[in-house]
């Protein structure tokens, strides 16, 4: 059976290379007057830049034009991917899953409680992303706010140059709560050429780390001189640290650690970074400045990515259940989860309900949720070592030591986070209230 089913592996991949082929080679976008009035062709590495433009018309124009060349593919594009959602269905039912969730969430241990939990977690603070969305709404002094609207930054007139050799020393210093042991680690790699620090002809756009068992890490970034260049910094040296530790204490069949915790230490880095400079800034406008940064973050990667994994399980269930998936149906979701998740005080642009069409992660069934359980074990982490100090901190490098010796949720619980209840996740909303504070208490 199982080798019939591998035979089937290449033509079950067919909606995701389909899909993959539109949306990197085939789709073009149309031309839009940026800032200056120049002609700019939108394009997937262009557009959020586009949406972040202090130019309302440049966030409109990219907005309605960017989703006006998925709709008019609309129906190709909801019949690939509700062929993908059937050949998991069909791979979910041939394994006797009692459901694609379950088939997705096995691989690693984890219980659908923790996907379904997230969900009703954020659903019962919901009326925190609806304050952020009328605090967006005020700072923009506008009387409508759309949802090309989400992206530009809401304190402008902060201009942050932080040199590579000052971002070190800011990095270190917020890290310092993580113990003298993971600061040597990361003194280690600042000055001992872990980090390919500035751009290059040929290198790769972004920032990742990548290593092999039996090597330190190594960084690659684009620095830029920018506060986000900071955080990328740590965010980073979170992840090479996490392999470190992990090389060094497991054998490499253990080494590698799965997906659910991935981005848990990066983001732990980053919690901590905030908390640091953020206490140590009198400006109010730059102190703004670092809160706006860390509200968006929540907002793209709590909610948002939230929002996703809500939209994946409705989807994947109405198949089992053996109703069909059309362009009208997927958009009309698309849009009640759009209404639910940001409320009553943002205009649901029709545009908007195409953005299912276009998110690749949804070929990769139950992925996304990942990124808000692990951002939230994040927060939660930081947050008790905030508080609790060295106890804390040695459970935390006792999980970062671990790989894969034990399942993801069991290595978490031993650092004090149990991502199968809702705490996590009402930590990291807690943190997000306070943060929501913080800004009407300054810009009042």
């Amino acid at each position: 059976m199982e080798e019939l089913l591998a035979d089937a592996g290449e033509m079950a991949d067919a909606p995701s290379n389909i899909f993959s082929m539109f949306n990197n080679a085939d789709i073009k976008f149309p031309e839009i007057k940026d800032e200056n009035g120049e002609e700019v062709q939108i394009t997937h590495g262009r557009y959020i830049r586009l949406l972040e433009s202090t130019d309302r018309r440049v966030r409109q124009e990219a907005f309605q034009g960017f989703y006006a060349a998925y709709r008019s593919f609309k129906n190709t594009l909801a019949a690939s991917f509700s062929s993908n959602v059937k050949q998991e269905v069909f791979f979910a039912k041939a394994r006797k899953y009692p459901s694609t969730l379950a088939m997705a969430l096995d691989g690693g241990n984890i219980p659908v409680e923790v996907y379904t939990n997230l969900i009703a977690a954020v659903h019962d603070h919901m009326d925190l992303m609806y304050r952020y969305v009328e605090l967006r709404k005020k700072l923009l002094g506008i009387k409508e706010l759309h949802m090309y609207d989400l992206y530009t930054p809401l304190v402008t007139d902060v201009h942050m140059e932080v040199p590579f050799e000052e971002a070190k020393k800011i990095v270190a210093k917020g890290l310092e709560p993580l113990g003298e042991e993971y600061h040597g680690i990361l003194e280690e790699g600042f000055h001992n050429r872990w980090i390919d620090v500035y751009e290059n002809e040929n290198k790769r756009s972004g920032a990742y780390s990548w290593g092999a068992y039996g090597t330190h890490p190594y960084v690659l970034l684009n620095y830029n001189n920018t506060l986000d260049n900071v955080f990328t910094l740590a965010h980073e040296m979170g992840h090479a640290i996490h392999s470190y530790y992990s090389d060094h204490v497991q054998p490499y069949i253990y080494a590698g650690y799965k997906i659910f915790v991935a981005e848990v230490a990066s983001t732990c880095n980053e919690a901590l970074l905030i908390d640091y400079m953020l206490k140590n800034t009198e400006d109010k406008k730059e102190k703004a400045y670092l809160i706006n940064h860390f509200l968006d973050k929540f907002k793209g990667t709590l909610f948002r990515q939230t929002m996703f994994a809500e939209f994946e399980m409705i989807t994947h269930r109405m198949v089992e259940e053996g109703e069909s998936l059309t362009a009208e149906n997927l958009c009309k979701i698309y849009h009640d989860l759009n209404v639910l998740y940001f409320g009553k005080n943002v205009i649901i642009d029709p545009e908007i309900d195409m953005e299912w069409a276009r998110i690749p992660h949804f070929y990769t069934a139950f992925y996304v949720y990942q990124y808000a359980t692990g951002y939230s074990a994040a927060i939660a982490l930081s947050r008790r070592i905030l508080k609790e100090g060295k106890p804390a901190v040695e459970d935390y490098v006792h999980f970062l030591s671990g790989g894969s010796s034990d399942y993801p949720i069991e290595l978490l619980k031993g650092a004090g986070v149990d991502m199968s209840t809702k705490e996590p996740v009402n930590q990291a909303l807690s943190l997000f209230s306070e943060l929501l504070d913080q800004m009407e208490s300054i810009l009042e």
